[in-house]
């Protein structure tokens, strides 16, 4: 029987692994030279500051926890689980990012979708503001599109 870690997968090892394997002439001293991989991949380097991007306040923070090994368990609740010996769907209650790392190791490669429900406005206690219905005619408004004095239209400005 093989005896289990208790951990998850250690994500900064295997991508340095996976480092090594692409480009074993990167490594000096068993760290990465970023001026020979930088040459190895040419223009391939993003070097201007200005670019469009996917960012917020955090994310630096953010992916290093990311990258923290996490030594949780994940526990079946049979009895709350419908069909428990046929189905091929988990329902799994916590943290996302903890979920997901504890996950990662044991089943790589096996799961086809994960439904991640977000950690806010749940039950009747809602935190963020999530309806933003609005009226055709204040769209137009606000846009430009028609003036606040116009009525009706819409078809420009007014």
């Amino acid at each position: 029987m093989e005896k289990l870690q208790g951990t998850s997968m250690n994500i900064v090892q295997d991508n340095v692994e996976k480092l090594k394997q692409i480009f074993p002439e990167i490594f000096t001293e068993n760290k990465i030279d970023f001026e020979v991989l930088k040459q190895l991949l040419g223009e391939k380097i993003e070097e201007d500051k200005e670019r469009y991007s996917f960012t917020w306040k955090g994310k630096t923070q953010a992916r290093k926890i990311a990258q923290e090994t996490s030594t949780g368990t994940l526990r079946p609740s049979k009895e709350e689980s419908k069909e428990w010996e046929s189905t091929e769907n988990l329902y799994i209650e916590g943290d996302n990012l903890e979920v997901l790392k504890l996950l990662q190791k044991s089943y790589y490669g096996k799961i086809k979708m994960i439904y991640i429900d977000p950690p806010y406005n749940t039950g009747k206690d809602f935190i963020y503001k999530d309806n933003f219905k609005d009226s055709l005619d204040n769209y137009l408004t606000i846009t430009g599109q028609k003036s606040k004095n116009s009525t009706g239209g819409g078809g420009g400005k007014n």
